[in-house]
This record gives structure tokens, sequence and C-alpha cells, in this order.
């Protein structure tokens, strides 16, 4: 009896060492992302947990930064905007005012024949930089004047952009227009020959005059 004891003991235990596997294995949960990876999880694999899951891993893009809701408020009501030029040193001036004080603003770049063109109808010459703050048009670079009507619009003296906050990209003043494919004319046929004037008895050669 004292042989079949431990016998028993050692049954019990492989059971219960089973059992603990088989519970360990029912508990374990696989899927795969949309990137083709495999995730195993002792929790069941929800919509939830895939998205978070892709989110850790940069499937989604991250939203883009907000800016600070009275920034916000200025920037939509007093709009920036700035042109400028190639090989510029007062545009590039101009540029590094508003960037440390932390002003949201559009960058128009003016390179083309119709660029050029478009900035005199809205500045009356071709100077640049110019910037626009609200309805407010200022021509030439002159920290002074700009920082004062800044000022006036509310926008802040330090920057409160929040970190990872990019500008946007500039773009030309005028928008470069693909040319349209145009549809090849149809091929021209060939006019039929008049037919030879007839011989008249009195006109033996067929001369016309």
């Amino acid at each position: 009896m004292s042989g079949a004891a431990p016998a028993g003991k050692h049954a019990v235990a492989t059971a219960l060492l089973l059992a603990a596997g088989l519970c360990s294995a029912q508990a374990v949960y696989r899927s795969v992302g949309p990137d083709g990876r495999v995730t195993f999880s002792d929790r069941p694999i929800t919509s939830d947990t895939q998205a978070a899951t892709t989110a850790s891993r940069g499937g989604i893009p991250p939203a883009p930064t907000a800016l600070p809701y009275e920034l916000r408020q200025t920037a939509g009501r007093f709009p920036v905007t700035l042109y400028t030029g190639s090989d510029c040193a007062p545009c590039d001036s101009a540029r590094q005012l508003l960037a440390a004080r932390g002003v949201p603003f559009s960058e128009r770049t003016v390179q083309s024949n119709e660029d050029i063109e478009a900035l005199r109808r809205l500045s009356g010459d071709n100077s640049l930089p110019v910037v626009t703050i609200g309805g407010q048009r200022l021509k030439g670079f002159a920290p002074g004047e700009w920082t004062q009507y800044l000022d006036s619009a509310g926008y802040p003296r330090s920057s409160q952009l929040p970190a990872g906050y990019r500008m946007p990209p500039a773009q030309p003043l005028v928008a470069v227009r693909t040319a349209e494919p145009t549809e090849a004319a149809p091929p021209r046929t060939a006019a039929a020959p008049a037919p030879a004037p007839a011989r008249a008895p009195s006109n033996p050669a067929g001369i016309v005059f």
C-alpha cells in the first residue's frame, strides 16, 4: 500500500500539470494583423485591441497636431500669408520672424511670369517680401512694423506652437496647370483631282482660260 500511495500522488500531480497546460493552451489566442504579423495573447482579440496594436506599430498615422485654442482663434480671424522669392535675404528674415513668434502662416512663392503678374495685381509692384495679416498688406520687411501689426492682431510674442507642429509647405502663387492632352486630328484625305476639261472642236488642246 505504501508503494501505491506515492504512485497515486504522482498520478494526481501529473493530471494537475496536464490540466494546467490545457488551461494555458486554451487561454492563448492567435490573430493575424493587416500587415500579416501573427499575435498571441491570453485575451480574446477584439477590434479595439487590433486597432490599438495597429496604431502602436505605425499602421495608423497620428492625428495632426492641433493649435492651442486662442492661437487658433487668432489665426482664423487674421490669417497670415507670406509671399517670397528665391535668393531673397529679406524673405528669409521675414520667415524667421514669423517662425520665432510661432505665427502659423501660409507661404506663396513668386517664380514664374504668371506669379509676378499676380503679385503686381496684389501689391501694385513686384517687390518682396509681402505679408498679409488679415486684410492688412505690408510690403517690404520692416521688423518693427510687422511686430506692431502682429501684436495688434493678437498673436503671442513667443511661440505657443505645440511640439511637432509643421508649417504647410510653400506653394507657388499661381497654381501650375497641367496641359490637357489634345485629340489627334483625323488624317486629311487628298481631294480627288478635277476632271480634265472636255476638248471642244474649236479648242483641241483643252486650254483653260
